[in-house]
């Protein structure tokens, strides 16, 4: 955990489990973490600007939803990282869960002969996302973020 030097920002006192290198409310006392908040325009703005241009090549819309989800992702990151509560952590993980999900969707899509939507894989990730929000919102141990990661790397492995 970064020391926070007895600064307490606008946001009050962190309550996310996790709290990165960076020294909370330097810059700014609104941020907390300015650089880590600051940092995710990347994942905000090109995702952005590909789901639009997606939609407008006429592409799937797995694709769009793939980009929605990176941008989802960023504007998550944006609000835990500036704020460090809790709420906005989950903010941050579970769009992560959520997206990493449509791309493994869109992986499984990639090897398909015929051109029609899977049901299976799709209520298969459902049930996934599902069970694992239930275990955020029921387990606040940043370890389960840890293995979470792992398993969906483990799982986008086994459908490629």
């Amino acid at each position: 955990m970064a020391p926070s030097l007895d600064r307490e920002g606008y946001w009050g006192r962190p309550t996310s489990t996790l709290d990165w290198c960076e020294e909370n409310y330097v810059v700014s006392s609104y941020i907390a973490e300015f650089w880590n908040t600051v940092s995710n325009l990347i994942m905000i703005l090109p995702p952005i600007y590909g789901a639009v241009q997606t939609f407008r090549d006429g592409l799937e819309f797995r694709y769009i939803c793939s980009f929605l989800g990176l941008s989802a992702v960023g504007v998550g990151s944006w609000c835990f990282h500036m704020t460090l509560l809790y709420e906005m952590q989950l903010l941050d993980e579970l769009p992560m869960i959520y997206s990493t999900c449509v791309f493994v969707y869109c992986l499984y899509e990639c090897f398909k002969q015929e051109n029609s939507i899977s049901l299976f894989p799709i209520v298969l990730l459902i049930i996934f996302s599902v069970s694992v929000t239930l275990v955020y919102l029921q387990w606040k141990e940043p370890v389960f973020h840890q293995v979470r990661v792992c398993s969906m790397s483990c799982l986008s492995a086994s459908f490629s």
